[in-house]
C-alpha cells in the first residue's frame, strides 16, 4: 500500500464545549487534502489528542474519516496503547470500519523490554489483516524500539512501515536492514530532509497542517535531484517546524489553524490553549 510521501497527523477539532466539532472535522479534513496536499491522514494520533478521546469518539472519528476520504487519501487509525489486549480490540474495530492501516505507538509508561515490544506488535499485527505502521517516539513513550527490533518486526508480512522519531543514525540502520519494501518515515518535521537523505520514504508531520504544500515542494525537489532547492525550502521552513513545538502539541498547531480561520478549537486538559503571548509568537512564524 502506498501511503505517499507526506502524511499528516491530523488534529481533532473541538467546539466551545470541547466536544468533537464534526463540521469542523470535515472542513479541516478537506483542507489537508486539497490545500496542504497530504497523501494520507493519521486519525486519533497524539496530535489528534488520543489520550483524552474516548473509545467511542475514536471509532466515530475513524468511521467519519473513511466516509469523507472517498479514495482521496489513505486513512491511518491510531489504535496503539500500552495494553496489548486493548490495542487488539481497538485495531480490530478500526479494521471493520474500513481504515486503510493502523499506527501503533510503542507501549508507554510500563516500559517493556525489546522482546516485549516485539511480542506486543506481533500480537496486534497478527490480529488484523490490514497494514500496520510502527510508531517510535521515545520522548513520549520512554522506550525506544531499537533498530534491531524494528528490522525483526519488518519481517512480519503486514508490518509495512515505521514512523520513527529518533535520529538519522537509527533511521539509517533501519533503512539498511529492514525487509524489502518496508517504508521508513520520520516523525520529526525538522528532520524531514535529513531523513530523506539517508533513505527515508517520507514524513509523518504536524507542520503539514499549515505548510504542507511547501513541504511537498521540498520533498519533490529532493527526489527530483534539486538538492540545493530542497535545502533552501528546508531552511525557510525550519522556524515553523521548531515553533510549532515551543509549547505542548497540538496547542501550537491548533492556534496556527485558528489564526488562518480554520475550525481547530481548544485542547482538552491536561493540555491548555495557547495564551496571548504564545498566539502572537505563532502568528509571527507566518509573517
Amino acid at each position: 500500500m502506498d501511503f505517499g510521501r507526506l502524511i499528516t497527523a491530523m488534529i481533532t477539532p473541538f467546539n466551545s464545549d470541547l466536544q468533537i466539532d464534526w463540521e469542523g472535522f470535515e472542513t479541516v479534513f478537506d483542507y489537508l487534502i486539497d490545500e496542504q496536499e497530504s497523501d494520507s491522514l493519521v486519525i486519533c494520533g497524539t496530535t489528534g489528542e488520543s489520550p483524552t478521546l474516548t473509545e467511542e469518539e475514536k471509532l466515530q472519528l475513524f468511521e467519519a474519516a473513511v466516509k469523507r476520504a472517498k479514495g482521496r487519501c489513505r486513512i491511518i487509525a491510531g489504535t496503539g496503547s500500552n495494553d496489548t489486549a486493548h490495542s487488539i480490540h481497538l485495531s480490530q474495530a478500526a479494521e471493520k470500519l474500513g481504515v486503510d492501516a493502523l499506527l501503533l505507538v510503542a507501549p508507554y509508561y510500563n516500559r517493556p523490554s525489546q522482546e516485549g515490544l516485539y511480542q506486543h506488535f506481533k500480537a496486534v499485527a497478527e490480529s488484523v489483516s490490514i497494514p500496520v505502521i510502527l510508531y517510535n517516539v521515545p520522548s513520549r513513550s520512554s522506550v525506544n524500539i531499537s533498530a534491531e527490533t524494528t528490522i525483526r518486526l519488518s519481517q512480519i508480512p503486514n508490518i509495512v512501515a515505521t514512523k520513527d522519531c529518533t535520529g538519522t543514525d537509527q533511521l539509517t540502520q533501519i533503512v539498511s536492514g529492514a525487509a524489502e519494501g518496508f517504508l521508513v518515515y520520520t516523525g520529526d518535521d525538522s528532520a524531514g530532509l535529513p531523513a530523506l537523505s539517508v533513505g527515508a520514504h517520507g514524513i509523518v508531520s504536524v507542520a503539514s497542517h499549515v505548510v504542507g504544500k511547501q513541504m511537498k515542494q521540498m520533498i519533490e525537489a529532493y527526489l527530483g535531484g534539486d538538492v540545493k532547492q530542497a535545502a533552501k525550502l528546508h531552511g525557510q521552513l525550519l522556524p515553523v517546524f521548531g515553533g510549532l513545538f515551543t509549547f505542548p502539541s497540538p496547542a501550537p498547531v491548533k492556534a496556527a489553524l485558528s489564526l488562518k480561520g480554520l475550525p481547530a478549537g481548544g485542547v482538552r486538559l491536561p493540555l491548555v490553549e495557547a495564551n496571548e503571548a504564545e498566539r502572537k509568537f505563532i502568528a509571527s512564524l507566518f509573517e
